[in-house]
């Protein structure tokens, strides 16, 4: 297979804005969650990130990126977008809202732009890791890359322990 055939939008989109990135591939036959994809691939699980994608009761939809091991904290991430409440996307309407499928869904080359949070933790971190786009691929690239990429800012909408 050649590397060509490897390439998603997301990857495309990166090469195009010239953000560096690695990726890597994995088998992955039924996706689990990002913890699974982590300890699969031996990575820390404080580097790796989900693409979370929400929806208002206005209809607009935005996207956060968190940890992998946190929960968005809703009432967080509705102030950090301008709304009253926000609630997740169904997972049936998460390929046809955004072109990408349920564990490859990455905040970078969705059909449309979406207002993108990146959790603010991120900053500090030399690389993540998110989703390439496909299931069984991983990019490695810096927060800032991301955000660049995603268009996305930081903020904190993650739940804290009290």
């Amino acid at each position: 297979m050649s590397k060509k055939e490897l390439k998603t939008n997301a990857m495309r989109i990166l090469d195009r804005m010239k953000i560096p990135y690695e990726y890597q591939t994995y088998e992955c036959e039924n996706f689990e969650d990002g913890i699974a994809t982590a300890n699969q691939l031996s990575l820390p699980h404080e580097e790796v990130y989900k693409t979370l994608v929400t929806q208002a009761k206005s209809g607009s939809h935005y996207v956060f990126v968190i940890p992998i091991e946190e929960e968005i904290d809703f009432k967080k991430a509705a102030k950090a977008v301008g709304e009253k409440s926000l609630e997740m996307l169904p997972v049936k309407e998460l390929t046809s809202l955004t072109g990408y499928v349920r564990g490859g869904c990455t905040a970078i080359g969705m059909k449309k732009q979406f207002p993108t949070i990146i959790q603010e933790d991120a900053a500090s971190l030399e690389t993540i890791y998110v989703s390439g786009g496909k299931l069984g691929m991983q990019l490695r690239l810096s927060p800032e890359g991301l955000r660049k990429a995603a268009s996305a800012s930081f903020g904190d909408v993650i739940r804290k322990e009290k």
